[in-house]
């Protein structure tokens, strides 16, 4: 069972939980993901984004990440560079601290922003300054 007929692992559950979930979709910047590779559709965005988190949470290379989520770790790299450059992390941190109520949700949800935030910043200096990083 995939993503697209609603079946969702623990580890993908425990990483993007419901409620986290519902604070990040209205965030999502609406963009035009063209397939590559001779692809013929694009990642689902909670797909992507759980992959996201599990690779920012754990610091693997985007290369490494395991093909239980469902999508190809280039798909993930991509639209995480789209979503970086649309400004989604820093809005995505004004929804959780508004919105978050209890304190373990709110810890969790502002460490994969965080996290996402890092890794963008990092990769975007070695994007602009090769070899230095």
């Amino acid at each position: 069972m995939g993503w697209r007929d609603g079946g969702i692992d623990q580890l993908s559950q425990r990483l993007v939980p419901d409620e986290l979930w519902m604070l990040v979709e209205p965030v999502i910047p609406r963009l035009r993901d063209l397939p590559q590779a001779g692809g013929t559709a694009s990642a689902e965005d909670r797909a992507v984004f759980t992959a996201t988190v599990y690779v920012v949470t754990s610091g693997c290379a985007w290369r490494d990440l395991p093909p239980t989520f469902g999508v190809a770790f280039q798909a993930v790299q991509r639209r995480f560079g789209q979503w970086t450059e649309a400004g989604m992390w820093p809005r995505l941190r004004c929804a959780v601290l508004d919105e978050l109520d209890t304190q373990v949700q709110s810890d969790w949800f502002q460490a994969v922003v965080d996290a996402a935030m890092m890794r963008a910043k990092r990769e975007g200096e070695a994007r602009t300054h090769p070899g230095k990083l």
